[in-house]
């Protein structure tokens, strides 16, 4: 028998992009609703995205196993 395999996190796996470089992109927060009071700079910032911070990065491969 060739062994386990180890399941994917599905909420993560739609949550999360693997680069080039081994790290996780990630989308940010606050852009659903009540758009209207913020600027044009905030929400164009908001939508270009963040890499994830070096103290998930763990939690993120974990959840990814095969990302």
């Amino acid at each position: 028998m060739s062994g386990y395999k180890i399941k994917t996190h599905k909420g993560a796996q739609k949550r999360f992009k693997k680069t080039a470089g081994g790290k996780f992109k990630r989308g940010c927060s606050h852009q659903r609703h009540i758009l209207t009071k913020k600027t044009a700079k905030r929400k164009r910032q908001l939508d270009m995205g963040r890499m994830v911070a070096k103290a998930d990065q763990k939690a993120v491969m974990a959840m990814l196993p095969y990302a």
